[in-house]
């Protein structure tokens, strides 16, 4: 995709000769003939770069650089200048302009200019972008299969990675759909380009709009910049979205009509903004069962279910156990420094033998909690935890006194029943007869009571 460059002179022959060169240097070129008509044009086209004359009648480069800053804060804008303009063109740096050239223009140095600016607005994406996946950092989920069931998986895999199709992919919580996820990425044409994920079950309804669409600024309170969404992070990459029957119906409308078009708007928007942008989403419900009782939408279900892969639990395919076991020690070796060889045979069977509710994720926890107790060279089966040491063991019942309020009451049997289940949320919401959106919520609360009840207990101390 050929970078923008918006043209801004109110000559129309220097504005012709110049769009003229510079589309031969490959860029797509707009032009406009004074400052009100190029802030129209970049804030419904959205130019990778604004190159305009500084001195016009109808709102001339200085001002066409102020309002940018408002409307397109992240368009780099060039000036050009006079050789009697120089002072003005020195305020616009000082304002924000990224660079200004001398008229006549030396066509070395424009292209040279031209180069830096869309370089710059390429850093200040990519800078964003990481700031985006940095507060999205999650423990990994590798994928090491040896059994049948994995190799089917990985045979879909391999075959569906090349294309631009959406994909659904179903399994439990923790069997790592999004390493699947990640592996069609890493597999596609798509490659060099940003793999970003959004969880649909973790997000308020009313915030999941603006994380997958974006917002302008002055959109709602509290928007004082520009902030893209996920569609245009994602950019020549692609976009998992996890949980996707979690999202709301009035979010489901408008995301069938960006697969479709291609385009979305920004909350707040002025005009459309096209979007280059592979699908992958991911469930662990029925999402046709979904689809009969209307809880999701029958035409974005067709859309995105082109293709599908069934991930299957780790308890049915427990051949893949040793080779993970391996893999975790052998990480956590590298990333402890410790020199743990492996675990005993007795550890082994109790790990092949467990069920898994948590799947992977939940061997993953454990064996960096062994690691973390490993003094020898080997984990025995008292470094494993108890629901998998002692079967049976496990936290059935709570016990609390008269008189506690009913929020703890709540509270503890929540949590029991999480550590029960072996951290998996989408079984713990299950047996407690609650959403996961629900569980989320509390657990967000507990969390931000606990925050705040340890930072009481120091100035209480004083």
């Amino acid at each position: 995709m050929a970078y923008r460059v918006l043209i801004v002179d109110d000559e129309a022959e220097g504005r012709a000769s110049l769009s003229d060169l510079v589309g031969e240097w490959g860029y797509e070129v707009r032009t406009a003939g004074s400052g009100a008509e190029a802030l129209r044009v970049a804030v419904g086209w959205h130019p990778d770069v604004v190159l305009t004359d500084l001195m016009m009648p109808r709102g001339d480069g200085l001002w066409l650089l102020k309002s940018l800053r408002i409307d397109v804060p992240d368009c780099p804008v060039v000036l050009l200048t006079g050789r009697g303009s120089i002072p003005l063109a020195v305020d616009a740096i000082r304002e924000g302009a990224f660079d200004f050239i001398e008229k006549p223009a030396d066509l070395s140095r424009l292209s040279v200019v031209l180069h830096r600016a869309v370089e710059k607005k390429e850093t200040l994406r990519e800078v964003d972008f990481l700031r985006r996946r940095l507060d999205a950092v999650a423990p990994g989920i590798d994928v090491i299969a040896a059994s049948p069931a994995m190799e089917r998986v990985l045979e879909l895999v391999r075959r569906v990675a090349p294309s631009q199709s959406s994909v659904i992919i179903s399994g439990e919580s923790g069997a790592g759909k999004e390493v699947v996820a990640r592996l069609i990425h890493q597999q596609s044409p798509r490659r060099e380009g940003p793999f970003l994920a959004l969880n649909c079950s973790a997000i308020p309804a009313t915030l999941i709009e603006s994380e997958l669409f974006g917002y302008e600024r002055g959109a709602f309170t509290g928007a004082d910049q520009r902030r893209l969404g996920h569609f245009e992070l994602a950019k020549g990459g692609t976009l998992f979205l996890d949980e996707i029957a979690d999202m709301p119906p009035e979010i489901q409308v408008k995301l069938l009509r960006v697969l479709e078009e291609r385009r979305i708007w920004r909350l707040g928007g002025k005009a459309e903004v096209e979007v280059d942008v592979r699908v992958l989403c991911a469930t662990h419900r029925d999402l046709q069962e979904e689809t009969r009782r209307g809880r999701f939408r029958q035409d974005l279900y067709f859309r995105l279910a082109v293709f599908a892969i069934a991930l299957p639990p780790l308890r049915e395919r427990r051949e893949d156990v040793p080779l993970l076991v391996a893999h975790f020690v052998e990480k956590f070796n590298a990333e402890t420094g410790k020199r743990v060889r492996g675990v005993s045979p007795g550890a082994l069977a109790l790990l092949q033998s467990h069920s898994w509710p948590g799947n992977v994720r939940e061997l993953r926890n454990a064996l960096e909690r062994a690691m973390i107790l490993a003094d020898g060279e080997v984990i025995g089966e008292s470094l494993l935890p108890p629901e998998i040491s002692r079967p049976g063991a496990e936290r059935a019942a709570i016990s609390v006194p008269l008189g506690v309020p009913l929020d703890e009451v709540e509270r503890e049997y929540l949590l029991a029943s999480l550590e029960r289940l072996g951290g998996n949320k989408a079984r713990t919401a299950a047996a407690l007869g609650i959403s996961e959106k629900t569980l989320y919520n509390k657990l967000h609360r507990y969390a931000a009571e606990e925050e705040a009840r340890e930072a009481r207990e120091p100035a209480s101390g004083t």
